[in-house]
């Protein structure tokens, strides 16, 4: 695979060349160096320094999404800067992204040397998608606009939910890793603000970006979208987004269903843990209240408790290889027969509005037998 590393500092150059051996490499210093590889060197994948003299990351991947559109996976700071520019990025068409390492890169780059290989060799595969696209075709006219979201319902009060009482809404329980930030913005703006289930999304990220994700979501989401920062009741029409290198359970007090934060479990390798997540969720509900979406991403997280849950009677959707930046994950849903539907990303919100409904003028809570 033809690997093109874009950094203007040297050292860094150096490192990832040596992280990547074993692929045909070529090297740029700047983005207008890069560029001009992406049309003589032509290749697979492309690591993109975001903060470079000349020509910006971000201004080199809109020109190669122009130009040559390839797979690339950028790399960023922690910074919250560093998290706002990486989220740009990713709409803009970038698959993935690296966390650069602080402090001395020739230590630190050795302890995400094997997510790095990783992610470049999944981009080889990945599907690229442009933006205003889910992959096969644009988001439809009638779509809430990017810069602009519906008022509230009115039914969206403060009020706590009677979990007890008999039926009640769906919880939705959302998995998502590599192309997520972009796939979710096929999914979470088109269901509308009336919408009857609570909202929970696991997407395999680093702390300081999930907070700046949830931002976004929220400015282009009718629903009430946040970042999982306490122990949160559950209620319709919300949407939380679990805080990045941590992991999130459901958790029932009294009447009412919790999302509560919670360190990384060492039993699981990916944070947050879609598996941990949705096993929580079963143990609180009745599986007919729940219902799983698998979206893009490496791995398989989530798919043995989300078949779990379609076995007993719940339901799960997996995101299909046409729209997926990444298989991964929906494929291993998929092969355990774990997926009640397989759907693009564009048609995902439509289902759950299917399935799970409005908010009537009273709302149930969640029941577990």
């Amino acid at each position: 695979m033809r690997v093109l590393v874009v950094d203007d500092s040297a050292l860094m150059r150096k490192h990832l060349g040596s992280v990547l051996q074993g692929h045909e490499l070529a090297m740029a210093r700047n983005g207008r160096e890069a560029l001009e590889l992406v049309e003589t060197f032509c290749p697979d994948v492309i690591t993109l320094d975001i903060n470079m003299p000349e020509m910006d990351g971000l201004t080199t991947l809109s020109m190669i999404m122009i130009k040559r559109p390839t797979p690339v996976v950028m790399v960023s700071s922690l910074t919250e800067r560093g998290a706002l520019a990486t989220l740009e990025a990713l709409n803009l068409g970038a698959v993935d992204f690296v966390a650069k390492p602080g402090g001395s890169i020739s230590v630190n780059l050795i302890n995400v040397a094997d997510e790095i290989r990783a992610k470049v060799e999944a981009a080889g595969a990945a599907r690229l998608r442009r933006r205003g696209t889910s992959g096969v075709a644009a988001r439809p006219s009638d779509a809430p606009a990017a810069s602009v979201r519906r008022e509230p319902a009115a039914v969206r009060t403060s009020v706590s939910i009677d979990f007890a009482a008999p039926g009640g809404p769906s919880l939705v329980l959302v998995g998502v890793s590599t192309g997520g930030p972009r796939t979710l913005e096929d999914v979470l703006p088109k269901l509308p603000a009336d919408f009857a289930g609570a909202v929970i999304v696991a997407q395999h990220m680093p702390s300081n970006f999930t907070g700046p994700l949830a931002e976004r979501m929220n400015k282009v989401s009718a629903l009430d979208v946040a970042e999982l920062q306490r122990p949160t009741p559950l209620k319709p029409g919300t949407v939380l987004i679990a805080r990045g290198g941590a992991d999130v359970v459901v958790s029932r007090r009294g009447k009412e269903l919790y999302a509560i934060p919670c360190p990384a479990s060492e039993q699981h390798a990916w944070h947050p843990s879609v598996e941990r997540l949705v096993q929580s969720a079963k143990e609180c509900c009745n599986p007919e209240q729940l219902t799983c979406v698998m979206l893009t991403g490496m791995g398989n997280d989530g798919a043995q408790a989300m078949t779990e849950v379609k076995e007993a009677g719940g339901r799960t959707i997996a995101e299909s290889e046409s729209t997926a930046v990444v298989f991964g994950m929906p494929a291993d849903l998929i092969r355990r027969r774990g997926a009640s539907v397989v759907l693009p990303s564009d048609e995902i919100a439509d289902q759950l509005v299917g399935w799970v409904g409005q908010v009537k003028e009273e709302q149930d809570g969640f029941d577990k037998a």
